[in-house]
């Protein structure tokens, strides 16, 4: 079909989690630099990766509802306009008080991102190709953490680690201008998609038969309905582990290599790439085994759980060794692996979400989800932080990172299964 504009939706939604990953992984990447400067200790650099959540998780809940409400467009360019203010804001920071200051209004702003990019793709793609949209789209998150590295740490070691905020900053208001120019909330509305590529996108879509209770039937529920049910909080558990290890390894990948592993802060510019090259890859082959095995099968929950399932089990597994060996070969091999498998996880819950909830729920309800997930944003740091400054070191914190992975995919194993999903549907069992 040659009709295809919402792809280049796609890459708008691609370069949004790539700029929105850069300014989070920033300060991992520079924090040796910070801690020395400010005076700051492993314990209070967990304590200041966390604050960014403590926002950020309640507005992936706002942002979810506002994109249901007000549309992803407006949103989305919200949002990305006020992430970009706070992250130039953190170059001026002066001690830890104002940094964190900064940190908990960046993840005030950066909230509603990944509930507004769920969104948008269930406005602008059929079914049938919603796990490959997710995972290309999301794919350029572990990008942007990859190229991080060494850009932020290049950046700081030529000109300071302030100057590197600031230029994170102005590639987010670019972004905002493409992102006003190129998108529409609806393939519908843009003068762009053709009727036929309209038609299409529609085709493939659940069809409201309300008699027989399919999902949009459930839309007549309310928004409670779904929040609490029992398949909605499986996939939040899971997401909530692939989350856990996600923010160890942005928050601490760094100093692991600089402090663990005995890197200058120029090599582990160059050895962080690799963790999210392998993490990128997960994004992309994630996205395109789960439409693979839903093309095959016919089943979307059997292809989504599958997906999820391995992915965190196999990460588990690496997590799990990587606490096993000090050279540092064999452990980047691992992180590298881990983030693969890991990352083929989070596309699947997103598209596993759209095939539980109605499209008009689907903002409030993805918001709620990525709420509980990133729980773990305000935990895995922190706790992190505590266990290298007065526990067991970074082993302790790999192994722990390993069994919320394999918890992760045994709740989801047994909360999300057919007749419960077809009961939150109302349809008759």
């Amino acid at each position: 079909m040659r009709f295809r504009y919402r792809w280049i939706v796609a890459a708008l939604l691609f370069f949004a989690g790539m700029l929105n990953y850069l300014d989070r992984a920033a300060l991992s990447v520079v924090a040796p630099l910070v801690k020395s400067e400010l005076h700051i200790n492993d314990a209070q650099l967990g304590v200041l990766f966390s604050s960014f959540f403590i926002g950020y998780c309640v507005f992936c809940f706002i942002g979810g509802w506002a994109a249901d409400k007000f549309g992803p467009r407006k949103v989305f360019a919200i949002a990305a306009a006020f992430w970009s203010l706070f992250c130039g804001a953190t170059a001026f920071a002066g001690n830890f008080a104002t940094l964190m200051v900064a940190r908990v209004a960046f993840g005030v702003a950066e909230g509603p991102m990944g509930t507004t990019t769920n969104k948008s793709i269930s406005n602008w793609f059929p079914r049938s190709e919603a796990g490959r949209a997710v995972g290309l789209t999301n794919a350029g998150q572990p990008l942007g953490a990859a190229i991080a590295a060494p850009i932020v740490g290049l950046v700081a070691l030529q000109f300071g680690w302030r100057i590197s905020f600031v230029v994170i900053a102005v590639l987010g208001f670019v972004w905002i201008a493409f992102w006003l120019r190129c998108f529409r909330d609806h393939p519908e509305d843009h003068p762009a998609v053709t009727r036929e590529e309209a038609a299409h996108i529609a085709s493939d879509r659940l069809v409201p038969h309300h008699a027989e209770g399919s999902a949009e039937a459930g839309s007549q529920a309310g928004v409670m309905h779904y929040l609490l049910s029992l398949p909605v909080l499986g996939v939040a558990a899971a997401f909530f582990a692939f989350n856990y290890v996600l923010y160890f390894f942005l928050s601490w990948l760094p100093s692991y290599f600089v402090d663990y592993q005995h890197l200058d802060i120029k090599h582990m510019s160059v050895i962080g790439i690799l963790p999210w090259l392998g993490a990128t890859a997960g994004f992309v082959l994630g996205g395109i085994i789960s439409d693979a095995l839903y093309k095959k099968t016919g089943n979307v929950l059997f292809a989504r759980k599958t997906v999820i399932i391995l992915g965190l089990g196999v990460a588990a597994i690496c997590v799990l060794l990587v606490s096993r060996v000090s050279s540092l070969a064999p452990a980047v091999a691992l992180i590298a692996v881990a983030s693969l498998f890991a990352f083929m996880t989070p596309q699947a819950c997103w598209s596993l979400l759209q095939d539980i909830v109605p499209r008009d729920r689907i903002g409030a309800t993805g918001g709620f989800v990525h709420l509980l997930a990133n729980l773990a944003g305000i935990l895995s740091p922190s706790i992190t932080g505590f266990l290298i400054q007065y526990g067991a070191g970074y082993s302790s914190a790999f192994i722990l990172a390993s069994a919320l992975s394999a918890l992760g995919m045994l709740i989801l194993w047994v909360a999300v299964r057919e007749t419960q999903v077809m009961r939150l549907r109302g349809a008759p069992v």
